[in-house]
Protein backbone atom coordinates (compact mmCIF):
# COMPACT_ATOMS: atom_id res chain seq x y z
CA UNK A 1 0.00 0.00 0.00
CA UNK A 2 1.38 3.40 -1.00
CA UNK A 3 1.00 6.26 1.46
CA UNK A 4 -0.36 9.64 0.35
CA UNK A 5 2.95 11.39 -0.24
CA UNK A 6 1.17 14.57 -1.29
CA UNK A 7 -0.23 15.00 2.23
CA UNK A 8 2.22 13.15 4.48
CA UNK A 9 5.74 14.28 5.30
CA UNK A 10 8.59 11.80 4.90
CA UNK A 11 8.97 11.24 8.63
CA UNK A 12 5.23 10.53 8.86
CA UNK A 13 5.41 7.94 6.06
CA UNK A 14 8.42 6.40 7.75
CA UNK A 15 6.64 6.26 11.10
CA UNK A 16 3.62 4.52 9.54
CA UNK A 17 5.74 1.98 7.64
CA UNK A 18 7.96 1.22 10.63
CA UNK A 19 5.01 -0.32 12.51
CA UNK A 20 5.32 -3.44 10.33
CA UNK A 21 9.05 -3.33 9.63
CA UNK A 22 10.72 -6.74 9.96
CA UNK A 23 12.57 -7.35 13.21
CA UNK A 24 16.17 -8.60 13.16
CA UNK A 25 14.88 -12.12 13.85
CA UNK A 26 12.42 -11.91 10.97
CA UNK A 27 15.17 -10.64 8.65
CA UNK A 28 17.35 -13.56 9.69
CA UNK A 29 14.69 -16.05 8.66
CA UNK A 30 13.68 -14.19 5.50
CA UNK A 31 17.26 -13.74 4.23
CA UNK A 32 18.40 -17.24 5.22
CA UNK A 33 21.05 -15.97 7.61
CA UNK A 34 22.65 -18.01 10.37
CA UNK A 35 21.94 -16.88 13.93
CA UNK A 36 25.46 -15.56 14.50
CA UNK A 37 25.47 -13.65 11.17
CA UNK A 38 23.02 -10.98 12.34
CA UNK A 39 23.83 -8.59 15.20
CA UNK A 40 20.72 -6.82 16.58
CA UNK A 41 20.86 -3.08 17.32
CA UNK A 42 17.37 -2.31 18.59
CA UNK A 43 14.99 -2.19 15.62
CA UNK A 44 17.84 -2.69 13.16
CA UNK A 45 20.86 -4.95 12.88
CA UNK A 46 24.38 -5.28 11.59
CA UNK A 47 25.47 -8.16 9.39
CA UNK A 48 28.64 -10.07 10.21
CA UNK A 49 30.41 -9.54 6.93
CA UNK A 50 33.19 -12.09 7.28
CA UNK A 51 30.88 -14.94 8.32
CA UNK A 52 28.39 -14.29 5.51
CA UNK A 53 31.00 -13.92 2.78
CA UNK A 54 32.77 -17.08 3.94
CA UNK A 55 29.55 -19.12 3.91
CA UNK A 56 28.42 -17.82 0.51
CA UNK A 57 31.82 -17.57 -1.17
CA UNK A 58 30.99 -20.20 -3.80
CA UNK A 59 27.56 -18.77 -4.66
CA UNK A 60 27.42 -16.91 -8.02
CA UNK A 61 26.99 -13.14 -7.82
CA UNK A 62 23.64 -11.56 -8.66
CA UNK A 63 23.06 -8.75 -11.14
CA UNK A 64 24.96 -5.55 -10.26
CA UNK A 65 23.05 -2.28 -10.83
CA UNK A 66 24.56 1.17 -10.27
CA UNK A 67 22.48 4.35 -9.89
CA UNK A 68 23.89 7.75 -10.90
CA UNK A 69 22.43 11.00 -12.25
CA UNK A 70 22.70 13.99 -14.54
CA UNK A 71 24.36 17.13 -13.15
CA UNK A 72 22.00 18.11 -10.33
CA UNK A 73 20.44 21.31 -9.14
CA UNK A 74 21.47 22.31 -5.60
CA UNK A 75 18.29 20.49 -4.47
CA UNK A 76 19.47 17.09 -5.73
CA UNK A 77 17.60 14.97 -8.25
CA UNK A 78 16.65 11.96 -6.15
CA UNK A 79 19.26 9.23 -6.65
CA UNK A 80 18.46 7.62 -3.31
CA UNK A 81 14.74 7.99 -3.97
CA UNK A 82 15.28 6.33 -7.36
CA UNK A 83 17.40 3.58 -5.79
CA UNK A 84 14.71 2.81 -3.22
CA UNK A 85 11.98 3.03 -5.85
CA UNK A 86 13.84 0.68 -8.18
CA UNK A 87 14.29 -1.86 -5.37
CA UNK A 88 10.57 -1.61 -4.60
CA UNK A 89 9.66 -1.99 -8.27
CA UNK A 90 11.88 -5.05 -8.64
CA UNK A 91 10.29 -6.39 -5.47
CA UNK A 92 6.85 -5.98 -7.05
CA UNK A 93 8.12 -8.10 -9.96
CA UNK A 94 8.91 -10.90 -7.51
CA UNK A 95 12.67 -10.45 -7.74
CA UNK A 96 15.03 -11.24 -4.86
CA UNK A 97 16.50 -7.75 -4.57
CA UNK A 98 18.44 -5.59 -2.14
CA UNK A 99 20.40 -2.36 -2.13
CA UNK A 100 23.40 -0.60 -0.63
CA UNK A 101 23.43 3.12 0.12
CA UNK A 102 25.69 5.51 2.00
CA UNK A 103 25.16 6.63 5.57
CA UNK A 104 24.23 10.33 5.79
CA UNK A 105 26.35 12.83 7.67
CA UNK A 106 24.89 14.81 10.55
CA UNK A 107 26.16 17.98 8.88
CA UNK A 108 23.84 17.94 5.84
CA UNK A 109 21.02 16.36 7.87
CA UNK A 110 21.00 19.32 10.25
CA UNK A 111 21.70 21.87 7.51
CA UNK A 112 20.08 22.31 4.07
CA UNK A 113 20.03 18.89 2.46
CA UNK A 114 18.22 16.96 5.17
CA UNK A 115 18.28 13.20 5.45
CA UNK A 116 19.51 11.04 2.57
CA UNK A 117 16.86 8.36 3.11
CA UNK A 118 15.01 9.00 -0.15
CA UNK A 119 11.50 10.39 -0.05
CA UNK A 120 7.79 9.80 -0.36
CA UNK A 121 7.02 6.12 -0.93
CA UNK A 122 10.63 5.42 -1.96
CA UNK A 123 12.19 5.73 1.44
CA UNK A 124 14.64 3.85 3.68
CA UNK A 125 13.47 3.10 7.21
CA UNK A 126 13.77 3.47 10.15
CA UNK A 127 14.32 7.06 9.11
CA UNK A 128 15.14 8.51 12.52
CA UNK A 129 17.92 6.00 13.25
CA UNK A 130 19.25 6.39 9.70
CA UNK A 131 19.42 10.17 10.04
CA UNK A 132 20.77 10.36 13.60
CA UNK A 133 23.84 8.17 13.82
CA UNK A 134 22.48 4.71 12.93
CA UNK A 135 24.67 2.03 14.57
CA UNK A 136 27.56 4.37 15.38
CA UNK A 137 29.88 3.98 12.37
CA UNK A 138 30.50 7.71 11.97
CA UNK A 139 31.12 8.02 15.71
CA UNK A 140 33.67 5.19 15.46
CA UNK A 141 35.34 6.99 12.55
CA UNK A 142 35.49 10.25 14.53
CA UNK A 143 37.05 8.47 17.50
CA UNK A 144 39.61 6.65 15.37
CA UNK A 145 40.51 9.76 13.38
CA UNK A 146 40.76 12.10 16.36
CA UNK A 147 42.83 9.56 18.29
CA UNK A 148 45.48 9.94 15.58
CA UNK A 149 45.49 13.69 16.18
CA UNK A 150 45.72 13.14 19.94
CA UNK A 151 48.73 10.90 19.35
CA UNK A 152 50.33 13.46 17.04
CA UNK A 153 49.94 16.46 19.33
CA UNK A 154 51.02 14.54 22.43
CA UNK A 155 54.11 13.26 20.61
CA UNK A 156 55.03 16.78 19.49
CA UNK A 157 54.66 18.03 23.07
CA UNK A 158 56.83 15.25 24.49
CA UNK A 159 59.53 15.72 21.85
CA UNK A 160 59.64 19.43 22.68
CA UNK A 161 59.80 18.83 26.44
CA UNK A 162 62.29 15.91 26.56
CA UNK A 163 65.75 15.26 25.14
CA UNK A 164 66.57 12.03 23.29
CA UNK A 165 67.74 10.23 26.41
CA UNK A 166 64.51 11.02 28.24
CA UNK A 167 62.46 9.97 25.21
CA UNK A 168 64.34 6.66 25.12
CA UNK A 169 63.41 6.02 28.77
CA UNK A 170 59.79 6.36 27.68
CA UNK A 171 60.42 3.95 24.79
CA UNK A 172 59.95 6.71 22.21
CA UNK A 173 62.11 7.70 19.26
CA UNK A 174 62.23 11.28 18.01
CA UNK A 175 60.03 11.72 14.91
CA UNK A 176 61.03 15.38 14.50
CA UNK A 177 57.59 16.36 13.15
CA UNK A 178 57.38 19.60 11.18
CA UNK A 179 54.58 21.69 12.79
CA UNK A 180 54.15 23.61 9.52
CA UNK A 181 53.57 20.44 7.52
CA UNK A 182 50.76 18.58 9.29
CA UNK A 183 48.47 16.74 6.86
CA UNK A 184 45.58 15.78 9.14
CA UNK A 185 43.22 17.88 11.20
CA UNK A 186 40.36 17.07 13.54
CA UNK A 187 36.85 16.03 12.49
CA UNK A 188 33.32 16.66 13.71
CA UNK A 189 30.08 15.56 12.07
CA UNK A 190 28.54 18.99 11.63
CA UNK A 191 28.89 21.87 9.18
CA UNK A 192 30.99 24.13 11.43
CA UNK A 193 32.74 26.76 9.34
CA UNK A 194 34.12 28.41 12.49
CA UNK A 195 36.41 25.39 12.95
CA UNK A 196 37.96 25.40 9.47
CA UNK A 197 41.11 27.08 10.81
CA UNK A 198 42.09 26.99 14.48
CA UNK A 199 45.07 27.42 16.80
CA UNK A 200 45.43 24.66 19.38
CA UNK A 201 47.66 24.09 22.38
CA UNK A 202 47.25 27.59 23.80
CA UNK A 203 48.55 27.65 27.36
CA UNK A 204 51.68 26.27 28.97
CA UNK A 205 54.14 23.47 28.18
CA UNK A 206 51.76 20.87 29.59
CA UNK A 207 48.83 22.01 27.43
CA UNK A 208 49.89 20.34 24.21
CA UNK A 209 51.93 21.65 21.30
CA UNK A 210 50.70 25.02 20.08
CA UNK A 211 50.18 25.04 16.33
CA UNK A 212 47.72 25.87 13.58
CA UNK A 213 45.19 23.14 12.94
CA UNK A 214 41.80 22.60 11.31
CA UNK A 215 38.56 20.66 11.41
CA UNK A 216 36.87 18.80 8.59
CA UNK A 217 33.46 17.17 8.49
CA UNK A 218 33.55 13.53 9.62
CA UNK A 219 32.68 12.03 6.24
CA UNK A 220 35.74 13.72 4.70
CA UNK A 221 38.04 11.64 6.92
CA UNK A 222 40.42 9.32 5.14
CA UNK A 223 39.19 6.59 7.48
CA UNK A 224 35.74 6.90 5.92
CA UNK A 225 37.31 6.56 2.49
CA UNK A 226 39.21 3.50 3.71
CA UNK A 227 36.01 1.93 5.05
CA UNK A 228 34.46 2.33 1.60
CA UNK A 229 37.26 0.52 -0.25
CA UNK A 230 38.58 -2.04 2.29
CA UNK A 231 37.93 -5.68 1.43
CA UNK A 232 38.13 -7.08 4.96
CA UNK A 233 39.41 -6.35 8.48
CA UNK A 234 43.02 -7.21 7.60
CA UNK A 235 42.95 -4.81 4.65
CA UNK A 236 41.34 -2.14 6.84
CA UNK A 237 44.08 -2.49 9.48
CA UNK A 238 46.86 -2.26 6.90
CA UNK A 239 45.35 0.81 5.26
CA UNK A 240 44.83 2.61 8.58
CA UNK A 241 48.49 2.01 9.39
CA UNK A 242 49.56 3.80 6.18
CA UNK A 243 47.66 7.05 6.84
CA UNK A 244 50.01 10.03 6.64
CA UNK A 245 49.39 12.31 9.62
CA UNK A 246 52.23 14.78 9.06
CA UNK A 247 55.76 15.09 7.65
CA UNK A 248 59.06 15.38 9.46
CA UNK A 249 61.48 18.27 8.97
CA UNK A 250 63.19 16.38 6.12
CA UNK A 251 59.90 15.94 4.28
CA UNK A 252 59.42 12.26 5.10
CA UNK A 253 55.89 11.07 5.92
CA UNK A 254 54.92 10.39 9.53
CA UNK A 255 52.21 7.73 9.60
CA UNK A 256 49.81 6.38 12.18
CA UNK A 257 52.12 3.36 12.41
CA UNK A 258 55.01 5.67 13.29
CA UNK A 259 52.84 7.12 16.05
CA UNK A 260 51.95 3.56 17.19
CA UNK A 261 48.25 4.40 17.12
CA UNK A 262 46.99 2.41 14.12
CA UNK A 263 46.04 -0.64 16.17
CA UNK A 264 43.95 1.38 18.61
CA UNK A 265 42.30 3.21 15.69
CA UNK A 266 41.34 -0.13 14.16
CA UNK A 267 39.92 -1.25 17.50
CA UNK A 268 37.42 1.60 17.26
CA UNK A 269 36.51 0.36 13.76
CA UNK A 270 35.96 -3.31 14.63
CA UNK A 271 32.15 -2.97 14.51
CA UNK A 272 32.03 -0.33 11.78
CA UNK A 273 33.36 -2.84 9.25
CA UNK A 274 29.97 -4.63 9.32
CA UNK A 275 27.14 -3.15 7.21
CA UNK A 276 23.85 -2.12 8.82
CA UNK A 277 20.62 -3.75 7.63
CA UNK A 278 17.63 -1.46 7.04
CA UNK A 279 14.47 -1.62 4.94
CA UNK A 280 12.50 0.19 2.26
CA UNK A 281 8.96 1.24 3.20
CA UNK A 282 7.85 -1.81 1.20
CA UNK A 283 10.18 -4.04 3.25
CA UNK A 284 12.98 -4.92 0.85
CA UNK A 285 16.43 -5.15 2.49
CA UNK A 286 18.79 -2.16 2.32
CA UNK A 287 22.41 -2.27 3.47
CA UNK A 288 23.94 0.96 4.74
CA UNK A 289 27.71 1.15 4.90
CA UNK A 290 30.21 4.02 4.60
CA UNK A 291 29.41 7.57 3.59
CA UNK A 292 32.48 9.23 2.04
CA UNK A 293 32.45 12.64 0.37
CA UNK A 294 31.79 12.37 -3.35
CA UNK A 295 33.59 15.63 -4.16
CA UNK A 296 36.91 14.61 -2.64
CA UNK A 297 36.63 10.88 -1.90
CA UNK A 298 34.99 7.94 -3.63
CA UNK A 299 31.36 8.84 -2.91
CA UNK A 300 30.16 5.23 -2.78
CA UNK A 301 28.76 2.79 -0.29
CA UNK A 302 31.32 0.15 0.60
CA UNK A 303 32.87 -2.63 -1.43
CA UNK A 304 32.09 -4.87 1.55
CA UNK A 305 28.35 -4.13 1.29
CA UNK A 306 28.37 -4.83 -2.45
CA UNK A 307 30.29 -8.07 -2.00
CA UNK A 308 27.84 -9.62 0.45
CA UNK A 309 24.76 -8.15 -1.27
CA UNK A 310 25.74 -9.72 -4.58
CA UNK A 311 25.86 -13.08 -2.79
CA UNK A 312 22.61 -12.55 -0.88
CA UNK A 313 20.45 -11.07 -3.66
CA UNK A 314 19.72 -11.92 -7.30
CA UNK A 315 19.61 -8.18 -8.11
CA UNK A 316 21.68 -5.68 -6.15
CA UNK A 317 21.29 -1.89 -6.48
CA UNK A 318 24.13 0.40 -5.39
CA UNK A 319 24.23 4.18 -5.55
CA UNK A 320 27.04 6.56 -6.53
CA UNK A 321 27.28 10.11 -5.22
CA UNK A 322 26.40 13.04 -7.48
CA UNK A 323 26.31 12.92 -11.28
CA UNK A 324 27.97 10.50 -13.67
CA UNK A 325 30.99 12.79 -14.16
CA UNK A 326 31.83 12.29 -10.47
CA UNK A 327 29.94 9.33 -9.02
CA UNK A 328 29.90 7.00 -11.99
CA UNK A 329 33.45 7.91 -13.03
CA UNK A 330 34.73 6.93 -9.56
CA UNK A 331 32.54 3.81 -9.48
CA UNK A 332 33.84 2.85 -12.93
CA UNK A 333 37.56 3.57 -12.63
CA UNK A 334 38.15 3.21 -8.88
CA UNK A 335 35.54 1.13 -7.07
CA UNK A 336 35.23 -1.52 -9.78
CA UNK A 337 39.01 -1.67 -10.16
CA UNK A 338 39.50 -2.12 -6.40
CA UNK A 339 36.66 -4.63 -6.02
CA UNK A 340 37.00 -6.61 -9.24
CA UNK A 341 33.20 -6.42 -9.63
CA UNK A 342 31.64 -5.65 -13.01
CA UNK A 343 28.26 -3.85 -13.25
CA UNK A 344 25.45 -5.07 -15.50
CA UNK A 345 23.79 -1.70 -15.95
CA UNK A 346 23.87 1.91 -14.80
CA UNK A 347 20.69 3.91 -14.15
CA UNK A 348 20.95 7.65 -14.85
CA UNK A 349 18.47 9.63 -12.76
CA UNK A 350 17.09 12.75 -14.46
CA UNK A 351 14.43 15.28 -13.57
CA UNK A 352 12.61 17.71 -15.81
CA UNK A 353 13.56 20.37 -13.25
CA UNK A 354 17.30 19.82 -13.67
CA UNK A 355 17.05 19.58 -17.47
CA UNK A 356 15.29 22.96 -17.54
CA UNK A 357 18.12 24.43 -15.46
CA UNK A 358 20.69 23.09 -17.94
CA UNK A 359 18.59 24.46 -20.78
CA UNK A 360 19.02 28.00 -19.47
CA UNK A 361 16.43 28.17 -16.70
CA UNK A 362 16.78 30.57 -13.77
CA UNK A 363 19.04 29.87 -10.82
CA UNK A 364 17.73 27.29 -8.36
CA UNK A 365 18.28 28.33 -4.74
CA UNK A 366 17.64 25.98 -1.79
CA UNK A 367 15.00 27.31 0.58
CA UNK A 368 13.39 29.58 -2.02
CA UNK A 369 10.34 28.82 -4.21
CA UNK A 370 11.13 27.49 -7.67
CA UNK A 371 10.72 30.07 -10.46
CA UNK A 372 7.70 29.60 -12.75
CA UNK A 373 9.86 28.09 -15.50
CA UNK A 374 10.25 24.98 -13.34
CA UNK A 375 6.60 24.42 -12.51
CA UNK A 376 5.03 25.32 -15.88
CA UNK A 377 5.53 23.55 -19.21
CA UNK A 378 8.59 24.71 -21.15
CA UNK A 379 9.53 22.16 -23.76
CA UNK A 380 12.28 24.35 -25.24
CA UNK A 381 14.21 24.48 -21.96
CA UNK A 382 13.93 20.70 -21.54
CA UNK A 383 15.09 20.07 -25.10
CA UNK A 384 18.15 22.29 -24.70
CA UNK A 385 18.91 20.78 -21.27
CA UNK A 386 18.95 17.26 -22.71
CA UNK A 387 22.48 18.01 -23.92
CA UNK A 388 23.61 17.43 -20.33
CA UNK A 389 21.73 14.12 -20.18
CA UNK A 390 23.23 12.94 -23.48
CA UNK A 391 26.71 13.85 -22.24
CA UNK A 392 26.26 11.56 -19.21
CA UNK A 393 24.78 8.78 -21.35
CA UNK A 394 27.90 8.91 -23.51
CA UNK A 395 30.11 8.76 -20.41
CA UNK A 396 28.43 5.58 -19.18
CA UNK A 397 28.58 4.01 -22.64
CA UNK A 398 32.37 4.54 -22.70
CA UNK A 399 32.53 1.93 -19.92
CA UNK A 400 30.84 -0.60 -22.21
CA UNK A 401 27.46 -0.27 -20.50
CA UNK A 402 24.13 0.61 -22.14
CA UNK A 403 22.44 2.76 -19.49
CA UNK A 404 18.82 3.15 -18.44
CA UNK A 405 17.58 6.72 -18.02
CA UNK A 406 15.08 7.11 -15.19
CA UNK A 407 12.85 10.17 -15.41
CA UNK A 408 12.21 10.78 -11.72
CA UNK A 409 8.65 12.08 -12.01
CA UNK A 410 7.31 15.29 -10.45
CA UNK A 411 3.63 16.24 -10.60
CA UNK A 412 4.51 19.37 -12.62
CA UNK A 413 6.05 17.34 -15.49
CA UNK A 414 4.00 17.31 -18.69
CA UNK A 415 3.58 14.65 -21.37
CA UNK A 416 5.36 16.74 -23.99
CA UNK A 417 8.32 17.42 -21.69
CA UNK A 418 8.62 13.71 -20.85
CA UNK A 419 8.40 12.81 -24.55
CA UNK A 420 11.36 15.10 -25.30
CA UNK A 421 13.50 13.29 -22.72
CA UNK A 422 12.50 9.86 -24.03
CA UNK A 423 13.46 10.79 -27.59
CA UNK A 424 16.79 12.26 -26.51
CA UNK A 425 17.72 9.27 -24.34
CA UNK A 426 16.75 6.65 -26.89
CA UNK A 427 18.49 8.49 -29.73
CA UNK A 428 21.67 8.49 -27.60
CA UNK A 429 21.49 4.71 -27.19
CA UNK A 430 19.86 4.38 -23.78
CA UNK A 431 16.66 2.84 -22.54
CA UNK A 432 14.31 5.31 -20.88
CA UNK A 433 11.63 4.81 -18.22
CA UNK A 434 9.28 7.18 -16.45
CA UNK A 435 9.06 6.35 -12.75
CA UNK A 436 6.54 7.57 -10.18
CA UNK A 437 8.12 5.83 -7.20
CA UNK A 438 7.92 8.92 -4.94
CA UNK A 439 4.14 9.01 -5.39
CA UNK A 440 3.29 5.32 -5.82
CA UNK A 441 6.22 3.28 -4.48
CA UNK A 442 6.95 0.01 -6.26
CA UNK A 443 3.77 0.19 -8.34
CA UNK A 444 5.03 3.47 -9.78
CA UNK A 445 8.45 1.99 -10.62
CA UNK A 446 7.38 -1.03 -12.68
CA UNK A 447 8.39 0.52 -16.01
CA UNK A 448 11.82 1.30 -14.54
CA UNK A 449 12.14 -2.19 -13.04
CA UNK A 450 11.26 -3.82 -16.36
CA UNK A 451 13.78 -1.66 -18.23
CA UNK A 452 16.51 -2.57 -15.73
CA UNK A 453 15.72 -6.31 -15.87
CA UNK A 454 15.86 -6.11 -19.67
CA UNK A 455 19.14 -4.17 -19.58
CA UNK A 456 20.70 -6.72 -17.23
CA UNK A 457 20.42 -9.23 -20.08
CA UNK A 458 22.59 -7.09 -22.36
CA UNK A 459 26.19 -8.13 -22.93
CA UNK A 460 28.56 -5.78 -21.10
CA UNK A 461 31.92 -5.10 -22.68
CA UNK A 462 33.27 -3.43 -19.55
CA UNK A 463 36.50 -1.49 -19.88
CA UNK A 464 38.26 1.13 -17.78
CA UNK A 465 38.90 4.61 -19.11
CA UNK A 466 42.64 4.28 -18.59
CA UNK A 467 45.14 1.55 -17.64
CA UNK A 468 46.61 1.59 -14.15
CA UNK A 469 50.05 2.02 -15.71
CA UNK A 470 49.10 5.43 -17.15
CA UNK A 471 50.91 8.33 -15.40
CA UNK A 472 48.84 10.60 -13.18
CA UNK A 473 48.82 13.66 -15.44
CA UNK A 474 47.72 11.59 -18.42
CA UNK A 475 44.91 10.05 -16.37
CA UNK A 476 43.70 13.51 -15.37
CA UNK A 477 43.84 14.60 -19.01
CA UNK A 478 41.77 11.56 -20.05
CA UNK A 479 39.13 12.18 -17.37
CA UNK A 480 38.96 15.90 -18.16
CA UNK A 481 38.52 15.36 -21.90
CA UNK A 482 36.47 12.15 -22.01
CA UNK A 483 34.24 12.61 -18.95
CA UNK A 484 34.03 16.36 -18.32
CA UNK A 485 34.33 17.56 -21.93
CA UNK A 486 37.30 19.88 -21.30
CA UNK A 487 39.75 20.94 -23.99
CA UNK A 488 42.63 20.07 -21.70
CA UNK A 489 44.18 20.55 -18.25
CA UNK A 490 46.30 23.31 -16.73
CA UNK A 491 48.46 22.78 -13.64
CA UNK A 492 49.79 25.25 -11.13
CA UNK A 493 53.57 24.88 -10.72
CA UNK A 494 53.08 23.42 -7.24
CA UNK A 495 50.51 20.88 -8.40
CA UNK A 496 52.60 19.82 -11.38
CA UNK A 497 55.69 19.39 -9.20
CA UNK A 498 53.71 17.12 -6.89
CA UNK A 499 52.32 15.15 -9.83
CA UNK A 500 55.81 14.60 -11.26
CA UNK A 501 57.04 13.43 -7.85
CA UNK A 502 54.19 10.93 -7.55
CA UNK A 503 54.75 9.70 -11.11
CA UNK A 504 58.45 9.06 -10.45
CA UNK A 505 57.90 7.18 -7.18
CA UNK A 506 56.95 3.48 -7.66
CA UNK A 507 55.20 3.54 -4.26
CA UNK A 508 52.33 5.48 -5.87
CA UNK A 509 52.06 3.44 -9.05
CA UNK A 510 48.87 1.64 -8.00
CA UNK A 511 47.17 4.60 -6.33
CA UNK A 512 43.73 5.51 -7.65
CA UNK A 513 43.09 8.87 -9.28
CA UNK A 514 40.37 10.51 -7.19
CA UNK A 515 39.30 13.74 -8.88
CA UNK A 516 38.14 16.65 -6.72
CA UNK A 517 35.70 19.15 -8.23
CA UNK A 518 32.24 20.66 -7.86
CA UNK A 519 29.21 18.43 -8.43
CA UNK A 520 27.11 21.32 -9.76
CA UNK A 521 28.76 21.51 -13.18
CA UNK A 522 30.68 19.35 -15.61
CA UNK A 523 33.43 21.93 -15.15
CA UNK A 524 35.26 23.21 -12.07
CA UNK A 525 32.94 26.25 -12.01
CA UNK A 526 29.56 25.53 -10.33
CA UNK A 527 27.87 28.37 -12.22
CA UNK A 528 28.42 26.80 -15.66
CA UNK A 529 25.47 24.58 -16.59
CA UNK A 530 24.58 22.36 -19.53
CA UNK A 531 27.60 21.11 -21.49
CA UNK A 532 30.13 23.97 -21.54
CA UNK A 533 32.55 24.19 -24.47
CA UNK A 534 36.01 25.67 -24.88
CA UNK A 535 37.29 25.41 -21.33
CA UNK A 536 40.33 24.05 -19.51
CA UNK A 537 40.34 22.17 -16.19
CA UNK A 538 42.69 23.89 -13.68
CA UNK A 539 44.47 21.66 -11.14
CA UNK A 540 45.73 23.63 -8.15
CA UNK A 541 46.94 20.85 -5.83
CA UNK A 542 47.21 17.08 -5.41
CA UNK A 543 46.28 15.55 -2.07
CA UNK A 544 47.51 12.14 -1.02
CA UNK A 545 45.47 9.61 0.98
CA UNK A 546 48.13 6.97 1.51
CA UNK A 547 45.90 4.58 3.46
CA UNK A 548 43.04 4.66 0.97
CA UNK A 549 45.66 4.74 -1.82
CA UNK A 550 44.16 7.83 -3.48
CA UNK A 551 45.90 10.66 -5.29
CA UNK A 552 43.40 13.53 -5.38
CA UNK A 553 43.95 16.23 -8.05
CA UNK A 554 42.00 19.30 -6.93
CA UNK A 555 40.11 21.42 -9.47
CA UNK A 556 38.68 24.56 -7.93
CA UNK A 557 38.11 25.31 -4.28
CA UNK A 558 36.58 22.41 -2.33
CA UNK A 559 36.28 22.75 1.45
CA UNK A 560 36.43 19.72 3.73
CA UNK A 561 34.22 21.62 6.19
CA UNK A 562 30.91 22.90 4.79
CA UNK A 563 29.17 25.86 6.38
CA UNK A 564 25.79 25.97 8.11
CA UNK A 565 23.18 28.10 6.33
CA UNK A 566 21.05 30.87 7.84
CA UNK A 567 17.99 28.58 7.77
CA UNK A 568 19.26 25.11 8.75
CA UNK A 569 17.08 22.05 9.20
CA UNK A 570 17.79 21.83 12.92
CA UNK A 571 15.42 24.78 13.45
CA UNK A 572 12.50 22.49 12.60
CA UNK A 573 13.59 19.27 14.35
CA UNK A 574 12.22 18.46 17.78
CA UNK A 575 11.11 15.58 20.00
CA UNK A 576 7.57 14.74 21.08
CA UNK A 577 8.12 14.66 24.85
CA UNK A 578 5.14 12.35 25.36
CA UNK A 579 6.23 9.63 22.93
CA UNK A 580 9.95 10.32 22.42
CA UNK A 581 9.46 10.43 18.64
CA UNK A 582 11.65 12.73 16.57
CA UNK A 583 9.69 15.28 14.54
CA UNK A 584 10.64 17.41 11.55
CA UNK A 585 13.21 15.26 9.76
CA UNK A 586 12.99 15.55 5.98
Amino acid sequence: MAYDATKMKDFEIAEAAEKNMPTPGQWQERLGLEKDEIIPFGRIAKLDFMKIIDRLKDKPDGKYIEVTAITPTPLGEGKTTTSMGLVEGLGKRGVNVGAAIRQPSGGPTMNIKGTAAGGGNALAIPMTEFSLGLTGDINDIMNAHNLAMVALNARMQHERNYDDAELAKRNLRRLDIDPTNVEMGWIIDFCAQGLRNIIMGIGGRMDGYMMKSKFGIAVSSEIMAILAVARDLKDLRERIGRIIVAYDKKGNPVTTSDLEVAGAMTAFMRNAINPTLMSTVEYQPVLVHAGPFANIAIGQSSIIADRIALKMFDYHVTESGFAADIGFEKFWNVKCRFSGLIPNVSVITATIRALKMHGGGPKVVPGRPLPDEYVKENVALVEKGCENLIHHINTVRKAGIKPVVCINSFYTDTKDEIAVVRRAAESAGARCALSEHWLKGGDGALELADAVIDACNDKVDFKFLYPLEMPLRQRVEAIAREVYGADGVSWTPEAEAKAKRFESDPAYADFATMMVKTHLSLTHDPTLKGVPKGWTLPIRDVLVYAGAKFLCPMAGAISLMPGTSSDPAFRRIDVDTETGKVLGLF
